[in-house]
């Protein structure tokens, strides 16, 4: 009988309009976190062009974000990477019905369609 993986290792952050922001913690949980636990209309984000986590927004009610909290979002997925020491990083996202895995690619890694980008310091939300 084939068990089913644990659930990913992640950083949780709850924000006050009820989003919900979660970093994967190592590649397996980035791929399980991107994969299998994030919805169509969740956010995802990376930091463009350095290691780090992948981080995905959610809502409860599938409530779409405002500007602020992406670039929220943005910001912790520049902090949990490389780039946690640079004054701004530059991190991708998109949603995530268009995060999708290259057959045979490491663990980690993704491709993306229809990505836009954020220029934010990295920081940890307030709280």
């Amino acid at each position: 009988m084939k068990q089913d993986p644990l659930p990913p290792d992640v950083w949780l952050y709850t924000l006050p309009n009820g989003f919900e922001i979660k970093a994967g913690k190592t590649d397996a949980d980035n791929d399980q976190l991107s994969l299998k636990i994030a919805r169509a209309n969740d956010f995802w984000f990376h930091v463009s062009g350095s290691p780090g986590s992948h981080v995905i927004l959610h809502h409860p009610a599938q409530l779409a974000p405002d500007r602020e909290t992406l670039r929220t979002t943005a910001a912790v997925a520049a902090w949990h990477s490389k780039s946690r020491l640079a004054g701004k990083a530059t991190v991708s996202y998109t949603q995530a019905k268009y995060v999708s895995k290259p057959r045979g690619a490491k663990p980690g890694s993704v491709t993306l369609k229809r990505a836009k980008t954020l220029k934010v310091k990295p920081e940890l939300p307030a709280g």
